[in-house]
């Protein structure tokens, strides 16, 4: 069930403005918004942690953040599953709890100077296992607080804090590194999580629909692949986020990487290539939030395109100010893509699936990690951080390419069959002629 999700007289149910008024969604919004500021300070100072204890290591780097994601490898489909048959609102009261902890430990053990590098790498571990389970829950949990025609919005809404998020996290995390430290970063991304705690808290048990009542039987993995194979509008960005997010996201690395080796710079100017970055994706959130048109399959490889190509002539950028610059479309583009993709799984999945087919959007999307991270720091450490941007590019925009083709070949068959009849007409599925209304 929906809760308070009527908006008000002569808005458009839609809208960012509808949307926005519904309470118990609003109140969770800006819960999220501040622990994701405090998220992405810790990610920031987690760098920048890493770097000075192994001396400016890219390898390093990327090995602590490819643990961070290994988990959601690992987990995320079992987080799919729990999400589907637990209550998510209980589910995410101790996943956040947990990853407060997780916070206030490093942290602890920064200020006091006894932190190490094996520390850092098992609290990233940590810190991903809950993450797993969270993801799942905390993303089906939207479309439970609105109304189905404000779910688009609802989930553009949610990218674009997360893009605020990214802007002032990396921003106010470098300037309070240079300040104090690394150490009280890590704090108050612990108390951050006080704020998503209240937002749950808040949310009427009794208005959040419990997942496993949708239909009856076992909660079963399989039933997800099933889906995801069987609906194209499922399948395709599914695909698509597998390779962009294992290529071509990997931003958490090569930025420091770049502040660090290319241009010799601190804590300060790694802040300021973070917020550049993100100040494009925030761009890119508001513009799918006020969107029009409902997210389409053809919209979603354009964006890919595009966002691969920048992402190559990034790594090709000669100075701090033209790479500054430049990553401002990246950060639009990719947050297109991602958003996208993700609105497009929302409107397509079953709603009693929704749990378990996000486990699986979100493992191919993050669970690629492990491997991109890693390759990353590799090839940066190789042939400098800036190769791995052309090559992450290069990958995106080719699967994308890829995809239209197999798109394109997909309906060929359709367009020039002669049949008629009830057989004919019952044989074409109900997003064969969703695409083919849109042109697709």
């Amino acid at each position: 069930m929906s809760v308070q999700c009527r908006p008000p007289r002569g808005a458009r149910d839609g809208t960012v403005l509808a949307t926005l008024t519904v309470r118990v969604f609003r109140r969770y919004l800006l819960g999220q918004l501040t622990s994701n500021i405090g998220t992405w300070m810790q990610r920031a100072a987690q760098d920048l942690l890493v770097l000075r204890l192994t001396g400016g290591s890219g390898s390093a780097v990327g090995i602590v953040t490819a643990l961070q994601f290994l988990p959601q490898t690992l987990f995320g489909l079992t987080g799919g599953v729990l999400a589907d048959r637990c209550p998510r609102r209980r589910l995410l009261l101790i996943t956040q709890t947990t990853m407060a902890a997780q916070s206030l430990l490093l942290g602890l053990l920064t200020v006091t100077g006894t932190v190490s590098l094996p520390a850092v790498y098992a609290l990233a571990v940590a810190l991903g296992t809950a993450t797993a389970v969270d993801g799942p829950a905390r993303n089906a949990l939207i479309p439970d607080l609105v109304a189905r025609d404000q779910v688009a919005a609802a989930v553009s809404l949610n990218s674009a804090q997360f893009n605020v998020a990214r802007i002032l996290g990396p921003a106010a995390a470098g300037l309070t590194v240079a300040a104090v430290g690394t150490g009280p970063v890590f704090l108050i991304n612990a108390v951050s999580y006080l704020a998503v705690l209240y937002g749950l808290a808040t949310v009427p048990s009794g208005g959040v629909r419990h997942p496993g009542r949708d239909r009856p039987g076992r909660t079963r993995l399989t039933d997800a692949f099933r889906h995801i194979a069987g609906t194209p509008e499922l399948l395709l960005p599914v695909t698509l986020v597998a390779f962009v997010g294992t290529f071509g996201l990997n931003f958490q690395v090569t930025i420091s990487l770049v502040a660090v080796t290319v241009f010799h710079s601190g804590a300060a100017a790694f802040g300021c290539l973070s917020a550049a970055y993100a100040g494009g994706g925030l761009l890119g959130a508001l513009l799918a939030a006020n969107g029009k048109q409902p997210p389409t399959a053809r919209r979603l490889i354009t964006a890919t395109v595009a966002f691969g190509v920048l992402e190559a002539a990034l790594g090709l950028m000669p100075g701090y100010g033209t790479f500054t610059a430049l990553l401002v479309p990246v950060g639009f583009a990719a947050v297109i893509v991602t958003t996208t993709a993700n609105a497009l799984t929302q409107l397509h999945v079953d709603p009693h699936l929704r749990g378990r087919v996000l486990s699986v959007y979100f493992l191919v999307l993050l669970g690629g990690t492990p491997v991109g991270a890693p390759l990353v720091g590799v090839v940066s450490d190789a042939l400098g951080p800036r190769s791995a941007l052309v090559l992450g590019g290069v990958i995106s925009a080719a699967s994308a390419l890829a995809l239209q083709a197999w798109n394109t070949q997909r309906h060929r068959p359709h367009r020039g069959r002669g049949t008629t009849g009830p057989a004919a007409e019952g044989g074409r599925s109900a997003h064969t002629e969703l695409l083919r209304s849109r042109g697709e």
